[in-house]
């Protein structure tokens, strides 16, 4: 029911853009309908161009994902169950985290120049902070009386850190990552627009300057599958992992 549910609103909007384009006699240029867009997308697919871009954004994603959550996470961990540190690398982080990974860019096209070297610096700022800060955020919330219990009972620091901390800030972390692929999917496609030739970022520009909305629109749509798959995928994996944890997602 609950596929049935999302299909149906999916059903209904394509519908209406399809009746807003016709009956409102709407230029393809500025909004082509859906129909003239799933037939570009069929090409696009079928000429072998989809899939390669697809690859090489996704591929982007996972290398630069994998080196913002695996510096973050440690750090976090370490900000997190130590106050001293958290003291002291926190103002660093505060004047850091809201400056935009998209504002980096004219600096990592000097430091790195063209190519993959700036979108892996780009994705990897846009999923260190998520990451880092949910990480921060899950030891040092974790519930004192299961931190006092613990010590009671004798547990030295790296056994409350391993049997107290980490499984309780587990839930903040995953979220963390959660929202931080998210957010490097968003620094792909800005860095793909700018520093490389090819991917779904790209293509879509290239689209952009040949006035093809309807592969504009295509290779959007595209993003959004694979945002969707990725989001799945990550969602399957915290209800695996927290099978333990009593919240809604997991009831």
């Amino acid at each position: 029911m609950r596929l049935l549910r999302s299909t149906a609103v999916i059903a209904v909007a394509l519908v209406g853009w399809e009746l807003v384009c016709r009956l409102a006699h709407v230029s393809p240029a500025i909004l082509p309908p859906p129909t003239q867009v799933a037939r570009k997308w069929a090409e696009y697919l079928t000429s072998g161009e989809l899939p390669r871009d697809a690859f090489a954004t996704v591929a982007r994603v996972a290398v630069g994902f994998a080196i913002g959550a695996g510096l973050a996470l440690p750090l976090g961990l370490w900000m997190g169950a130590m106050s001293k540190v958290y003291e002291v690398f926190n103002p660093v982080v505060q004047i850091l985290r809201p400056i935009p990974p998209i504002a980096f860019i004219p600096l990592a096209i000097l430091w790195f120049g063209l190519g993959n070297p700036p979108a892996f610096f780009l994705i990897a700022l846009g999923a260190f902070f998520p990451v880092l800060m949910n990480s921060i955020a899950g030891v040092r919330n974790v519930d004192a009386i299961y931190v006092r219990a613990a010590q009671n009972l004798g547990a030295s620091p790296a056994t409350l850190f391993r049997r107290v901390l980490l499984p309780g800030a587990m839930p903040s972390i995953l979220a963390g990552m959660r929202v931080g692929i998210g957010v490097a999917f968003i620094c792909v496609i800005v860095a793909e627009m700018i520093a490389v030739n090819n991917g779904l970022g790209y293509r879509i520009l290239e689209a952009r300057e040949y006035f093809w909305s309807d592969k504009i629109l295509a290779g959007m749509i595209s993003i959004g599958v694979i945002g969707l798959a990725i989001d799945t995928g990550m969602a399957l994996l915290n209800q695996r992992l927290l099978r333990w944890h009593r919240g809604l997602e997991n009831a």
